[in-house]
């Protein structure tokens, strides 16, 4: 099992900047990429950036240039720095690491935590 606990999100005015933390414990080996996710409209969650244990990175179209999405391997974390945040921004943050179990991949969320932006 893994366990993933975020952080870092709150109120912040149109133009400024979070840092989310996403920290990874438990069975934490094999972990093959972590990310960030919101709730997007007919989807599920949409990808808002991830990285592989290898540091390959990955972005949504619209979060490019203004996100950056890093890991502390020493810390188990992920960060995901959004500047520039808008209103339409303002969701529940997702973290989501992949490990592979048994050769098949296996989805692990957090609780999500909470970036409202007003403008």
């Amino acid at each position: 099992q893994v366990r993933l606990v975020e952080s870092g999100g709150g109120l912040v005015q149109a133009g400024g900047s979070l840092r989310l933390s996403c920290a990874a414990s438990g069975s934490i080996f094999s972990i093959n990429a972590m990310g960030w996710y919101r709730p997007a409209p007919g989807k599920q969650r949409e990808l808002v950036a991830t990285i592989t244990s290898g540091g390959n990175t990955n972005y949504a179209n619209s979060e490019k240039g203004r996100c950056t999405i890093s890991r502390d391997n020493a810390k188990n974390t992920v960060y995901l720095q959004m500047n520039s945040l808008k209103p339409e921004d303002t969701a529940v943050y997702y973290c989501k690491a992949v490990r592979r179990e048994w050769g098949t991949p296996k989805d692990y969320w957090g609780q999500g935590t909470q970036v409202t932006v007003s403008s």
